[in-house]
C-alpha cells in the first residue's frame, strides 16, 4: 500500500490548509503578530538561546530571592523554556500575580475579559477556536481594536519582551491576560465556536468521512427506519442464498484468521537503542484525558502523568469533563493547584461522547504532539520519549504512534483473564505485525500519540463515532499518513463483571459498524486512497471482528446440531444444509488463530501461566456475540449513545507511580527562602 499521494484527499487537505490561511483576517494584523506566530519565535526547541538574558524575570528582581531567580534561569536554559514557566510550574509564582508584575514592568494594560462579550471579538468562529492554542485574540475596547495576549508555555513572556524591544510603539494596542482568563473567556463567550469545532468540524470539511447524520436526515423515526432498512438490505443475500453466503462468510473468516496469524508471526525490525534527547530539544507535549464519572480514578491518572519522564515545564495536561459531572470535578479540586494541568468543561451539546470531548481539548492543545489516555491508565514513565523516538525514526509521514496496552487486574474473574490474553495478542503481536506490514492500524482508544498539526488538519476525532480510534487509524491512512506501533506499555483495568464488559464491547462493536459504513460509503474512492491492501485490511479487520461475532453462534449451532443429529426431528423444509468441510475449517481457524495469537502475546509478557484461560475461547466468543447483537440493536435505535464503562472498582497489580521532583537547584533555592510566594503577594499591588 502506498502511504501517500494516492487519490485526492492529500491534495484536498493541502487546499484546505491554504484556504484557511488565505481567508484569515489575521493577514491585516500588525507586524508583531506575524512575529508572534512565526516558527523562529514560537517553534519548539531553539527558542531561547543560552546567551539570551532572562528578560521575563526583570519584573521580579528585588521581589523574589536572587538565588531563586538564578535557579529558574539555569533550569530555563537547560529546558529551553521561559524562566517564568519554571517559577509558575513549581508553585513559586501565581500566574496572575506574575502578569501584574510583568504588565507594570512593560507598561502594558491588563485586559478585563470578564466584561468582554463575543460581539467585541471580530474573529470568525474558526479563529476564535484557534485563539485557544495561540493565546492571542482581537477585541474592541473603548472604540478601538486591541490585541489581547496570554503568555503560555508555547508563546512565552520572553517572546513578548523581544517584540516590544523591536516594536515599542505597539504598547498602545496590546493588553495582557492570563491563559486561565483567556480560557474562561473562550469557554463562556466562544462556547458556540468551541462547540461547533468539536462537533461539526469533520462533518463540514470532510463530510464523506463523518458518521454524523446528514443535514437532510429527517426526524428520528425516519433515521431509525433508514438504518434498519440498510442493515436488512445487507442481510438480504443471506436470506436469498444462505448456502452461498455461508461459504463466502467461511472464506472471509479464514481470511481474517490468516491475516491475524500472518501479523502475529511477521518478522519484526531490529529495535535499535533509543537515543535520549536532551531536555532542551524536547517539544511541548499535550496529554489529554476525557473523563466522565471517574472520581475514583482521576488521582491515580494524574499521579501517573506526573511520573512521566518528561519536564513538567513542557507538559500541557488537559482533563475534559462533562458539565454535570460534579463528582469528578470535586475529585480534581481535591488534588490541589497544578499549573501544568487545565480542566475543560465539554460543551453541553450532543453527542455526549469521548471524541467530542477530545476535540474540545484539541482546540486548546499547545503541544506539537498529543497523547490520549483513559482515566484508569498507568503509562510507563518513558512513554512520551519513546513515542518521540518513534516519530523521529519513521519520519514526517508517520502521524500516530500506538503504545501497547496491558491488563493488570488479572485475578478478579475469567473475563479479566481472557481480556488480558486478548490484549496481549492484540497490542503485542497483532498491531506490531500490521505496522510492520505497512497496513492501516485499528488504533486502541488510549495511549495514542499524534502530531497535533496533522490531527487538526484531518478534522480531529469523529464525535459521532463511538469507536473513534479505529476510525481515525483508517482516516489517517486515507490522507497519506502512517500509524505505527511502538514498544511502551500502558497498564489498564479490565472490566470484572459481565454487564460492565458487555457495555464496553457493545460500544466497540457499534463503532465498528459505523467505521465500516463510513469508509465503505464510496468504495472506489477508498480504493484510490489506500489501495487494495488497505481495503482488504479494513474489511478483514473491522468487518471480520464484527461478522465473526455476529455469525459465530449460527455457525457453531449448525455444527453442533449436525453432530448431534438434531435435524432429524425437523420437517425437511426447515432442515439446514449440513456443514461443509469449509464450514468446519472456518470455525477451527477462528479458534486456533485466537488461541495462538493470545499465547504468543502472553509469552512475550511472561504471563504464559494464564494461557489455560484461552481454552474458554468458545464461551468468550458467545459473550462477544451477545455484545455484537446488542450493538446492532443500539446502532438502529441509539447510534451515538456512549455506554459508560465503570473504572476504579478493581484491585490493580501496579501501584500508582511516584510524582516527579523539582531540579536540585530549584529545591535548594526554594529552601533558602522561607516563603517566596508571600514575597510576591506582598508586591502585587505595584
Amino acid at each position: 500500500m502506498a502511504v501517500g499521494g494516492r487519490g485526492g484527499h492529500s491534495d484536498a487537505l493541502g487546499r484546505r490548509r491554504s484556504e484557511d490561511r488565505g481567508s484569515s483576517s489575521w493577514s491585516a494584523r500588525p507586524g508583531f503578530l506575524a512575529f508572534w506566530r512565526t516558527p523562529h519565535a514560537c517553534a519548539d526547541g531553539a527558542r531561547h538561546r543560552v546567551h539570551d538574558a532572562a528578560t521575563e524575570l526583570d519584573c521580579l528582581r528585588g521581589v523574589l530571592a536572587p538565588a531563586l531567580l538564578r535557579a529558574a534561569e539555569c533550569r530555563a536554559r537547560e529546558l529551553d523554556v521561559g524562566a517564568e514557566r519554571v517559577l509558575i510550574q513549581w508553585g513559586m509564582i501565581d500566574e496572575e500575580a506574575y502578569l501584574r508584575r510583568l504588565a507594570f514592568h512593560l507598561d502594558l494594560p491588563l485586559a478585563d475579559l470578564s466584561t468582554a462579550d463575543r460581539a467585541d471579538c471580530p474573529s470568525s468562529d474558526r479563529q476564535v477556536a484557534a485563539a485557544a492554542e495561540t493565546g492571542l485574540i482581537p477585541l474592541r475596547q473603548d472604540g478601538e481594536l486591541v490585541w489581547v495576549l496570554a503568555p503560555t508555555i508555547r508563546h512565552t513572556a520572553r517572546t513578548l519582551c523581544r517584540v516590544l524591544d523591536r516594536l515599542p510603539n505597539l504598547r498602545g494596542r496590546l493588553r495582557l491576560t492570563s491563559a486561565a482568563a483567556l480560557q474562561r473567556f473562550l469557554m463562556q463567550q466562544g462556547r458556540d465556536a468551541i462547540a461547533g469545532a468539536a462537533t461539526c468540524d469533520l462533518q463540514q470539511r470532510f463530510a464523506a468521512m463523518s458518521a454524523a447524520p446528514g443535514h437532510a436526515a429527517g426526524p428520528m423515526w425516519r433515521q431509525r427506519l433508514r438504518r434498519f432498512a440498510g442493515l436488512l438490505g445487507l442481510a438480504m443475500p443471506a436470506m436469498i442464498a444462505p448456502g452461498l453466503v455461508a461459504n463466502l462468510l467461511a472464506v472471509w473468516f479464514m481470511g481474517f484468521a490468516a491475516l491475524r496469524l500472518t501479523a502475529c508471526f511477521w518478522p519484526r525490525a531490529a529495535q535499535r537503542p533509543r537515543r535520549r534527547r536532551p531536555d532542551a530539544t524536547l517539544p511541548i507535549y499535550t496529554v489529554v484525558a476525557a473523563l466522565h464519572r471517574e472520581e475514583r480514578s482521576v488521582a491515580g491518572l494524574v499521579a501517573a502523568i506526573e511520573a512521566l519522564d518528561y519536564p513538567l515545564e513542557k507538559l500541557d495536561v488537559i482533563l475534559v469533563i462533562e458539565p454535570n459531572d460534579l463528582a469528578t470535578r470535586a475529585a480534581i479540586a481535591r488534588l490541589g493547584p497544578r499549573p501544568h494541568l487545565r480542566v475543560l468543561i465539554a460543551p453541553p451539546v450532543a453527542p455526549q461522547t469521548k471524541p467530542k470531548a477530545l476535540n474540545c481539548a484539541l482546540a486548546f492543545a499547545r503541544g506539537s504532539f498529543i497523547a490520549v489516555y483513559d482515566a484508569e491508565d498507568q503509562p510507563e514513565p518513558g512513554q512520551l520519549r519513546a513515542a518521540l523516538d518513534t516519530f523521529d525514526r519513521h519520519g514526517a509521514t508517520t502521524a500516530c504512534a500506538q503504545a501497547s496496552l496491558c491488563i493488570d487486574n488479572i485475578t478478579h474473574s475469567w473475563l479479566s483473564r481472557t481480556f488480558a490474553a486478548e490484549y496481549a495478542g492484540q497490542f503485542d503481536r497483532l498491531l506490531p505485525g500490521l505496522s510492520e506490514m505497512n497496513l492501516p492500524l485499528p488504533l486502541g482508544g488510549t495511549s495514542n500519540h499524534f502530531r497535533t498539526d496533522v490531527l487538526r488538519a484531518i478534522g480531529g476525532w469523529d464525535p459521532y463515532n463511538v469507536t473513534e480510534d479505529a476510525d481515525l487509524g483508517f482516516r489517517l491512512a486515507r490522507f497519506g499518513y502512517r500509524s505505527v506501533s511502538f514498544a511502551s506499555t500502558t497498564y489498564e483495568e479490565a472490566p470484572i463483571t459481565f454487564d460492565n464488559w458487555r457495555r464496553q464491547r457493545a460500544r466497540w462493536m457499534k463503532g465498528f459498524i459505523q467505521t465500516w459504513l463510513v469508509h465503505m460509503r464510496h468504495p472506489l474512492r477508498l480504493w484510490r486512497d489506500i489501495g487494495p491492501r488497505g481495503v482488504l485490511a479494513l474489511n478483514l479487520i473491522v468487518g471480520g471482528n464484527l461478522l465473526t461475532a455476529l455469525v459465530h453462534p449460527l455457525f457453531l449451532g449448525i455444527a453442533l446440531a449436525s453432530l448431534a443429529g438434531a435435524w432429524l426431528e425437523l420437517p425437511a423444509v426447515l432442515q439446514p444444509s449440513p456443514p461443509s468441510p469449509l464450514h468446519w475449517l472456518a470455525i477451527a481457524a477462528g479458534y486456533a488463530s485466537t488461541i495462538v495469537v493470545g499465547l504468543r502475546g502472553l509469552a512475550g509478557r511472561g504471563q504464559l501461566r494464564l494461557g489455560f484461560v484461552l481454552l474458554l475461547t468458545p464461551a468468550y466468543w458467545i459473550c462477544l456475540s451477545i455484545a455484537a447483537w446488542c450493538a446492532v440493536a443500539q446502532f438502529v435505535w441509539r447510534p451515538y449513545y456512549w455506554e459508560k464503562t465503570v473504572h476504579g472498582v478493581a484491585k490493580r497489580a501496579k501501584a500508582p507511580l511516584p510524582g516527579v521532583a523539582a531540579g536540585p537547584a530549584i529545591r535548594r533555592a526554594t529552601n533558602s527562602v522561607s516563603d517566596p510566594r508571600r514575597l510576591l503577594r506582598a508586591s502585587a499591588s505595584c
